[in-house]
This record gives C-alpha cells, structure tokens and sequence, in this order.
C-alpha cells in the first residue's frame, strides 16, 4: 500500500512515518506541506491511501479532500485534526475522507484506521 502524508508540521510527519515504519509492506510514496502540494503529489503519485491534516495552508484538508475526490478517486482520504474530530467527522465524509482521526491518538489509532479504510469497497 502506497501512502501520501500531507501536514504542514514537519514533526507531525516525522511522526506519522515512525507510526507506520512498523508496517514494512506500506510505502511512504510521498509528503506534503500544504494542500496545494498534496494534490500535486498525489496526481503523480496515484497514493492508496492520503491522510491529510485538516488545517494546511493553501487548500485546507477538507478543500484538498473534495479536490483530491474529483482528480485522484481512486485513494481513500483519512483527515487528521486536532480539533474535535467527531465534530469533523461528518463534514469530512461530505468532502470525501474516509475517516478523521484525532492527532492526539495517531499512535493508538492510524494503523488501524489505515487498514480499515483500505479494506472498504466504494
């Protein structure tokens, strides 16, 4: 599985790739500090699966989601906050994500929610 992390903190990256290191069958295909990035990258990049913060300068997660929706439909979108993300979670399956995942917990959660989103038929 290919993935495309998008944040604008380098160390919420850095962080995300030791979460998923564990997983040596996934692929880091690529990163991006912005949304604008995001949707560049993955154009190229065809990702399984992008996990996008949702406040990026640029595009923010949810505009690159919808974006990400109508140019790369085939990547699953997993939304991370660090707000409130059963209050985003709705606003993010309309734009498209799969899932939002609270910061806070990405190292209790994101392998999981990676593979559950991964398994879901369309």
């Amino acid at each position: 599985m290919r993935i495309l992390i998008a944040d604008d903190n380098e160390g919420v990256r850095r962080g995300v790739v030791a979460i998923l290191a564990s997983k040596t069958s996934w692929e880091i295909c690529g990163e991006a500090a912005d949304g604008i990035e995001a949707v560049q990258k993955a154009r190229e990049l065809l990702p399984d699966v992008i996990l996008l913060d949702i406040s990026m300068p640029g595009l923010n997660g949810l505009e690159t989601a919808r974006q990400l929706q109508r140019e790369v439909s085939s990547a699953r979108v997993l939304v991370m906050s660090q707000h409130d993300p059963l209050g985003l979670t709705p606003i993010a399956f309309e734009a498209g994500a799969r899932g939002c995942l609270d910061k806070s917990r990405l190292a209790t959660d994101l392998l999981s929610a990676i593979e559950l989103i991964a398994e879901t038929q369309d």
